[in-house]
């Protein structure tokens, strides 16, 4: 079992930072795929970011490329997104997701863990 607890998440205005951390613990994550993902009211979980914990090369949405960074401390076990020039539309629930075995690292489904989300609300 993974036990993921997500923090970070505020109100910001548009243009501003925020990091969001998603601490692990459970077993060691060394061959998981990791992502984050992130969903508004009556609207699908939507991919935002992966990487592998080994550290493969990260894979972005097209519309957070250049502003969110996906990242990991092995001492901390816990995985980040640093979100910068934040806009209006990245407001939403954030959530961290681990999967063992992907065949698709794109869709929600494939991900066994998932923790409780934090919200990220940007201000015009």
């Amino acid at each position: 079992q993974v036990q993921l607890v997500e923090s970070g998440g505020g109100l910001v205005q548009a243009g501003g930072s925020l990091r969001l951390s998603c601490a692990a613990s459970g077993r060691a994550l060394s061959n998981y795929g990791m992502g984050w993902f992130r969903q508004t009211p009556g609207k699908e979980r939507e991919f935002v970011a992966f990487m592998y914990w080994s550290g493969s090369s990260p894979i972005y949405t097209d519309s957070v490329k250049g502003r969110f960074t996906i990242s990991r401390d092995n001492a901390k076990n816990t995985l980040y997104l640093q979100m910068n020039s934040l806009k209006p539309e990245d407001t939403a629930l954030y959530y961290c997701a681990a999967a063992a075995r992907l065949s698709n690292k794109f869709w929600a489904r494939e991900y066994e863990y998932w923790g409780q989300g934090t919200q990220v609300t940007v201000s015009p």
